[in-house]
């Protein structure tokens, strides 16, 4: 039924994999948030560029801090639930011999899943007559991913391989600490400028597993990953601390509309990766466990970020409409990294486009005014894919990824010296709860 041997089939394969650590750690699926923080913001799609209003503009677009005419402290804390999709089992080529787990015609996907909370935004604001200044801390990203596969096959209907499974650990963290000052040029034109320390940690580790044992119907067996049949293990590690610039302006057109617009720079770090073989690694051909078989350190660099807004507002000041075009350069976290130590050649990550819209209706009359607000806005793709037909492995782990939309709605009360907000957004990958608390004095 299976010509070729399945063990040196399953051979030849493991060892297509065993190169240094730059060719075998493919990189993993990330997702940190280029929305602005508050629980007001996130009810508007995140549309807030050209509102910029409360403290929270320190962060999406520091000139609109002229705005502020008493000095507020704010506070948001938020609830991240992620559903960060992998490829877990199937056929990367060929049919199914229906022996144990191959089984799946193509390939099935599985999703990792994490609920986080913490505190997302604190800042202080100091108003004057013509300027202003505020301090904050922002956590950017705070995400971890699990994922495992089981059972990764190829070859045709008189011969058959499978890659090794594996199990990836991915933890990413960055925090930023910004100081913001804004100045009024005119009645209609303020400008804005933030100076950003950035403290970032990212840490992945991927180990991958041989069949539970040698026996030969065992290469269409379930893998329960005992620590023995490790084969390899590769790491990536980021902790580095950078200093960068947001820039913002607020131009009043009008009473009624408004427009804003702020480029914001991404951190840089240090990336360093590792390779070692593991206790089963002699199998295919690697040293004594434990032994360094690849290692590279390289420049590396989150994406900047740039875009426009505009607010629209009744006479009244009951209705608000804004809408956000954000430019998020995702290719940048590729192309920073040196090809002499980390081949990114067959690799693709498109920049991308988010469009954000979203408005309120404020009842004024109500004591405490009461606000409700509903958004939603365009997250495009920006999973890392392979461009590589003939690398087996990587295409199948890296598939090209799907454009999100989200919405989201959210309530405000205003009282005379504080206001407190709701708001959630819902997407397939990833829901966000948001509360928020600004007092001012």
């Amino acid at each position: 039924m299976i010509r070729q041997t399945p063990l040196i089939a399953l051979a030849l394969c493991l060892a297509a994999g065993a190169v240094p650590a730059q060719d075998v750690t493919v990189p993993p699926t990330l997702q940190f948030s280029i929305s602005n923080p508050g629980a007001r913001s996130m009810g508007f799609g995140g549309a807030f560029v050209a509102l910029a209003d409360d403290a929270t503009a320190a962060f999406a677009n520091p000139a609109g801090l002229v705005q502020i005419t008493r000095p507020e402290i704010s506070l948001d804390g938020r609830f991240w639930s992620y559903s960060t999709p992998y490829t877990e089992r199937g056929r990367i080529e060929g049919d199914p011999t229906g022996i144990g787990v191959d089984v799946v015609a193509g390939l099935r996907g599985g999703t990792s899943s994490d609920d986080l909370t913490g505190v997302s935004f604190l800042s202080l604001v100091y108003p004057r007559q013509d300027w202003s200044l505020a301090l904050y801390r922002h956590q950017s990203a705070d995400f971890e991913s699990f994922s495992q596969t089981q059972g990764l096959f190829a070859g045709g209907s008189t011969t058959c391989c499978r890659f090794t499974d594996d199990r990836v650990h991915t933890n990413l963290e960055v925090v930023s600490y910004g100081v913001s000052v804004a100045y009024r040029l005119t009645d209609a034109l303020s400008l804005g400028l933030s100076l950003v320390h950035f403290d970032n940690n990212f840490d992945l580790v991927r180990q991958a597993y041989l069949p539970d044992e040698d026996a030969v119907l065992q290469i269409f067996a379930p893998t329960s990953y005992p620590p023995e049949r490790m084969a390899w293990q590769t790491s990536l590690h980021i902790d580095d601390t950078d200093l960068g610039l947001t820039a913002g302006f607020l131009w009043t057109l009008s009473p009624r509309w408004r427009l804003g617009g702020f480029y914001r720079g991404g951190p840089s770090f240090e990336l360093r990766g590792e390779s070692r073989s593991g206790p089963s690694g002699s199998f295919v051909g690697l040293p004594g466990a434990g032994t360094i078989i690849g290692q590279g350190t390289s420049p590396g660099a989150f994406p900047d970020v740039y875009g426009l807004g505009c607010v629209f507002r009744s006479d009244d000041g009951r209705l608000t409409f804004a809408f956000d075009w954000n430019r998020i350069e995702y290719s940048t976290i590729l192309d920073r990294l040196d090809p002499n130590e980390f081949d990114t050649n067959d690799l693709v990550l498109n920049d991308g486009d988010e469009i954000r819209l979203g408005g309120e209706y404020a009842f004024l009359r109500s004591t405490p005014v009461v606000a409700a607000r509903l958004g939603l806005w365009f997250d495009p793709d920006h999973r890392p894919r392979s461009t590589e037909a003939s690398e087996l492995i990587e295409r199948a782990l890296l598939p090209p990824g799907e454009d999100k939309i989200h919405w989201s709605l959210g309530i405000g009360l205003a009282f005379e010296n504080s206001q407190i907000d709701l708001g959630a957004d819902f997407s397939d990958l990833v829901n966000t709860v948001s509360l928020s608390a600004i007092y001012s004095f």
